[in-house]
C-alpha cells in the first residue's frame, strides 16, 4: 500500500504566523515552491499560504508586504493527512476539499507536503484522472 509518506516532499518548512508576507515570498523563491504551511506559536498548523494569496489577497488589496503577516491570511480549517494515509484516501480528500496541496502530519508535527506534481508522478492514469476531475471541476 502506497502512503502519504511514500509520495510526499519531505522536510516541508513552515512560515511562522507572525512572519511577514515579504519573508514568505523570499522563502518561496529560495525554496522554489508556491506554497508554505503557516505554523503558529503553538507549533500547530494554522493554514497554507500560496503565492497566489500574496498577490490576490495582499498586493492587489494594497497591503504592505513588510508588515502584513502570514497569520493574517490564514483562513478556515486546514486540510491535512497523517503520514500513513493511503493514496486512495489522499486522492478522495484532495478531491472533495478541492485542494492542490496537502500537508502531511506525523506525531502532531509537519513532516511533508503532497502536491499535484507528486500525484502525477505516483498515481496510475485512472487515479490521476479521478483526482484532476474532482479538483478542477466546479461544483
Amino acid at each position: 500500500m502506497t502512503t502519504a509518506r511514500d509520495i510526499m516532499n519531505a522536510g516541508a518548512q513552515c512560515i511562522g504566523e507572525n512572519q511577514t508576507l515579504e519573508d514568505a515570498a523570499k522563502m518561496m523563491r529560495d525554496m522554489g515552491v508556491g506554497a508554505l504551511p503557516i505554523c503558529g506559536n503553538d507549533g500547530k498548523l494554522h493554514g497554507i499560504l500560496t503565492d497566489r494569496d500574496i498577490v490576490v489577497k495582499a498586493l492587489a488589496t494594497g497591503k504592505d508586504l513588510t508588515t502584513c503577516t502570514a497569520g493574517e491570511l490564514a483562513q478556515g480549517q486546514v486540510t491535512w493527512v497523517d503520514a500513513d494515509t493511503d493514496v486512495d484516501t489522499i486522492v478522495d480528500k484532495m478531491g472533495s476539499e478541492q485542494v492542490k496541496r496537502l500537508p502531511v502530519i506525523q506525531d502532531h508535527q509537519l513532516v511533508g507536503m503532497i502536491t499535484e506534481a507528486d500525484l502525477a508522478r505516483h498515481l496510475d492514469e485512472k487515479d490521476l484522472s479521478r483526482f484532476v476531475e474532482r479538483v478542477f471541476s466546479r461544483p
